[in-house]
């Protein structure tokens, strides 16, 4: 008979109650672990003193809390339930985790669920983890299945004392020595008090109040990246910006399907730059249906404006990008404008460019505003990527979800590397590939304002698509460390 310890948040009797009763059913529970964090301590007479224990903890998620963990346990496995809210097991569930973590010997697994929201009870399908699974937010679901010896192992390497990257140190340290498993089977409920559509909680990472938490974060990616031999010091491929001409000095790459409410507003403010050098506007319009080829039309006289319609109709975002920077008028650097979205002011163009000479980097990324449609700010405000540093970026980017905006290239480079054939990830892929070799260049004051409105491409994602999508960029990711370590490996 194998056993489990199972840890659980603890608030109250009340809340904890219908998790503790179910799970005592099973005959599995060697132990409850009450982990809380404040004096309530008492428990009603239905519960088995001899089988709870309190855990007095500060932080749920803390390297102190993951160290009490490993002290206390003593069963063949460990449950840890993430969550406050009551849990549901689904029919012998313990009893089917228990089996696939003994079968594979992994040394944690997590499974699919039930979330309801706002009462309705929906699937929760999550994605395998994989190497590139570098995300602190990766969802394992709320109920996660330890083998006992590996996570004793794991907490025995973590030599730094994080307050909110606890939890993310043990995982990425134990995923060095043992696998973690996914199971595809619905073995639990959960309520789901965040009902956010996907689009709002984008940008959550990224809020400057949660700051210190990243740096936890990133101290703790860059640790693993060390053991694994994935890590990147700043050594940065020297770049000369004369051994081509150019027509012009830079252009404004507007990919565009169908973004007749914004696409004017777009091109205007390329268009209202003020420059030292001269610039023109590649617009690459994939076959739009809805009155943005006419639009683009009304420009054939502005010598500046470059119109073009890809003869192939299988592009994405990426392959549109291609386009652009193939077109012989594409200027020494490609900046990014998003057919939705404007620049700050007349001065953005100029400041992306001067950047690529000050820093000598092979692509500048710089700061963006959150907006409505209106253009007014929303939080959570200012996206300026401070997580980004010389010394570290290169490094971070692997835990991070993306590089910020706008996104400018020196086209010579982009031209041998091309852009992923994609319409999600591929500008983080390419930024990834550039931080291997090159310096990327910061511009951390705000240029580019970034409307959010129920017609963006990732404002309401079902599960299905961000699952699509999350299960992309760690693959992109997977790659990127393999490569990194064949670099090191051959330095």
């Amino acid at each position: 008979m194998l056993t489990i310890d199972v840890f659980l948040p603890f608030e109250s009797w009340h809340q904890v109650r219908s998790t503790y009763l179910e799970m005592m059913t099973s005959g599995h529970v060697h132990r409850f672990f009450f982990l809380n964090n404040h004096s309530e301590s008492s428990l009603p007479a239905e519960a088995d003193s001899h089988k709870v224990e309190f855990f007095f903890i500060q932080q749920l998620f803390s390297t102190d809390t993951m160290r009490k963990i490993a002290s206390a346990a003593t069963a063949d496995y460990v449950l840890f339930y993430l969550k406050t809210q009551p849990l549901q097991l689904g029919y012998l569930a313990l009893e089917r985790m228990l089996q696939i973590a003994n079968d594979t010997q992994t040394g944690m697994l997590y499974a699919d669920s039930y979330r309801l929201k706002n009462g309705v009870r929906e699937k929760v399908p999550l994605i395998d983890y994989q190497s590139g699974s570098l995300r602190d937010d990766f969802d394992f679901g709320s109920l996660l299945l330890f083998k006992t010896d590996a996570l004793k192992r794991a907490v025995q390497e973590m030599n730094e004392t994080f307050q909110w990257a606890g939890l993310y140190d043990l995982r990425l340290r134990l995923s060095q020595h043992d696998a973690i498993e996914h199971v595809n089977e619905f073995l639990y409920t959960e309520i789901e008090l965040d009902v956010r559509k996907s689009g709002e909680k984008l940008f959550d990472y990224v809020d400057p109040k949660n700051r210190q938490r990243q740096l936890e974060m990133e101290a703790a990616c860059t640790a693993h990246l060390k053991a694994i031999g994935a890590f990147l010091p700043p050594d940065f491929k020297a770049i000369s910006f004369n051994e081509t001409v150019f027509p012009v000095e830079a252009s404004v790459i507007i990919p565009v399907f169908n973004r007749v409410k914004t696409i004017e507003d777009a091109i205007q403010s390329a268009l209202s730059q003020k420059t030292s050098f001269p610039y023109n506007v590649i617009v690459i319009d994939n076959h739009s249906t809805d009155g943005t080829t006419e639009i683009l039309q009304q420009y054939k006289e502005e010598p500046r404006v470059l119109h073009l319609i890809p003869d192939r109709h299988d592009l994405g975002i990426g392959g549109c990008w291609n386009v652009g920077i193939d077109h012989p008028q594409c200027g020494k650097f490609a900046v990014q404008l998003d057919s939705d979205d404007v620049y700050k002011d007349e001065h953005t163009l100029q400041i992306m460019v001067d950047a690529f000479y000050q820093q000598q980097c092979g692509m500048v990324v710089g700061s963006y505003q959150m907006t409505n449609f209106q253009m007014e700010s929303i939080p959570p405000g200012v996206i300026d990527h401070r997580e980004w540093t010389e010394d570290n970026g290169r490094n971070n980017a692997l835990r991070i979800n993306g590089f910020g905006a706008p996104r400018a290239f020196y086209t010579p480079l982009l031209r041998e590397w091309h852009i992923p054939n994609t319409s999600y990830g591929e500008d983080y892929a390419l930024g990834l590939m550039f931080s291997r070799i090159h310096r990327i260049g910061r511009v951390f004051d705000v240029v580019y304002l970034c409307r959010r409105w129920d017609d963006n491409s990732d404002a309401a994602l079902d599960v299905e698509k961000m699952n699509q999508h999350n299960v992309y960029k760690d693959r992109i990711r997977s790659w990127e460390i393999k490569a990194r370590q064949h670099l090191n490996a051959h330095r």
